[in-house]
């Protein structure tokens, strides 16, 4: 199968142009909110993603430790979305995952080529950008590699990129870690819910279940990045998500009703509580809606790793000791499966009706 060049946004931002093509340019009502990244990042003023330092997470002193951990908590349920600072991954497997992923992308678009995915056939792992599926056919300025990195017997080799040599080595130690760090954070947030320890992660599918997505997110130059998103405002669908970055800015969320740009906080990890863990705990946790900015001066690279249920196996509701009279259940039962496609079916409604 061939595809055209122009598919990808980096050859449309390496041609030259000086206008971006109307299908990246966001309806009117979305361009007010549009600012510029980079001044956008510096405000001081306002709320700010809370900075969470699991250093003392398992303190010896059970009083430090504590707050830790309620630290953490809070930020789930007043934002969704946490800097996490001294996590124990270390800083030198990052910087290495990083320069595997930038390797991969400084590759000429026709060796990319080669790593395609193909949408129509199923084929959803490799590299690719975004097709116009939605009703107001709206792209987005970014083209992405996507693969599942964890349980290690689920992955597909085949589609990871053989250049550079690491890449594999290094993704999947990255990978190895990340599992073991997401078990931690989902027993703070399984005992702030006043569930035991284990009881969250049991319910998104444990060690064998829990699938790990990686897709590293490249956003291009933009010569018009007022007019443009590298992401559309969205929740995550999974349990969680855990981001790195090339420490260029773009990530807003929406909170309190405006947009709030993330600051670039040095080896930090980003966390987002996904839609998967906002229904479990009845929307005690939060799932924060956020989006992506792009620029006109610097590439912009992330790596999200998305924790996921299986599809089919898990019907995701409300857990029983959460709902209360007082507190019924927010979120009817589906699978993850239905869920994205609920999400996929609200979403093209809404496009419709806005036409």
């Amino acid at each position: 199968m061939v595809t055209t060049m122009a598919a990808r946004v980096e050859s449309l931002s390496s041609s030259g142009i000086q206008s971006i093509p109307k299908e990246y340019v966001r309806p009117q009502e979305e361009l007010t909110s549009i600012g510029n990244v980079f001044e956008e990042e510096k405000k001081e003023e306002g709320p700010q993603v809370p900075t969470i330092d699991l250093q003392e997470m398992y303190s010896d002193d059970e009083v430090v430790g504590e707050k830790c951990r309620a630290a953490l908590v809070k930020a789930a349920k007043e934002w969704g979305v946490m800097h996490l600072v001294n996590h124990g991954i270390a800083d030198d497997l990052i910087q290495r995952v990083k320069k595997a992923g930038q390797a991969f992308f400084d590759l000429p678009v026709e060796e990319k080529e080669r790593y395609a995915n193909d949408q129509a056939s199923g084929k959803i792992q490799g590299y690719g950008s975004k097709l116009a599926n939605n009703a107001s056919g709206q792209l987005e300025w970014e083209d992405y590699f996507f693969h599942l990195i964890f349980p290690e017997e689920k992955r597909d080799l085949s589609v990871w990129p053989k250049t550079p040599i690491d890449y594999t080595e290094v993704t999947s130690e990255y990978a190895r870690q990340l599992r073991g760090l997401a078990t931690k954070i989902m027993s703070v947030l399984s005992i702030g819910l006043g569930l035991e320890e284990g009881r969250l992660e049991k319910e998104v599918g444990g060690l064998e279940e829990l699938l790990l997505q990686m897709k590293i997110n490249y956003y291009p130059r933009c010569p018009q990045p007022e007019l443009a998103l590298g992401v559309e405002a969205h929740t995550d669908i999974s349990a969680l998500t855990f981001i790195l970055h090339n420490m260029v800015p773009g990530l807003q969320l929406f909170y309190q009703g405006k947009w709030v740009t993330a600051k670039c906080v040095p080896n930090s990890i980003i966390m987002h509580i996904g839609d998967t863990i906002e229904i479990l705990s009845n929307g005690k946790y939060k799932s924060i809606l956020h989006r992506g900015l792009v620029n006109k001066e610097k590439v912009r690279i992330s790596w999200a790793v998305f924790f996921e249920p299986p599809k089919e196996k898990i019907i995701l509701k409300p857990l029983p000791e959460v709902v209360t009279e007082a507190e019924p259940a927010q979120f009817p039962p589906r699978t993850f499966a239905q869920h994205i496609e609920h999400k996929l079916f609200r979403k093209s409604q809404e496009a419709l009706l806005s036409k």
